[in-house]
């Protein structure tokens, strides 16, 4: 599979081996070579490489592209490797979503931005079992919604 990162809205991400200004790298025959800005599965797998190695600024691209790819699981891998920046963006993609799985999911872990989205979502889409579950945990924002909703 290849990501077409400027069709995907990246304007200035660049392969792994470009440099900003479109230059490559590599030198063939004497003169830069200039290559597309796209990123192959190979490429792909480089750069989640070089972010497992601790390279932070290929732990950005790989959540800026996952970001611009609306790819949930990705953005799942980094927020769990202790990316605080994928976990809000994940956080961020799954309101716009409406995925209450995962917000769920991140609000058990102790998330409090993922919890305060949870009960957002929750009131607008009028659940009430939701709202009752993190009621029951604790959450006083939530009871509050409960009541109010309850209450008209």
């Amino acid at each position: 599979m290849v990501l077409n990162m400027w069709t995907a809205g990246i304007g200035n991400a660049v392969h792994p081996r470009q440099m900003a200004d479109g230059t490559s790298h590599e030198n063939t025959s004497g003169r830069n070579h200039r290559k597309v800005g796209i990123m192959t599965e190979s490429d792909l797998s480089d750069l989640r490489e070089r972010a497992e190695s601790g390279d932070e600024e290929a732990v950005d691209e790989l959540i800026e592209l996952a970001t611009e790819r609306g790819d949930l699981d990705e953005l799942r891998r980094l927020a769990d490797s202790g990316s605080a920046t994928a976990t809000d963006q994940l956080i961020e993609l799954a309101t716009e979503r409406g995925d209450l799985d995962e917000l769920r999911r991140l609000a058990n872990r102790g998330n409090a931005t993922a919890t305060d989205q949870l009960i957002e979502l929750a009131t607008e889409l009028g659940d009430l079992n939701e709202l009752r579950r993190l009621a029951d945990k604790g959450s006083t924002t939530a009871a509050e919604q409960l009541l109010e909703l309850t209450a008209e």
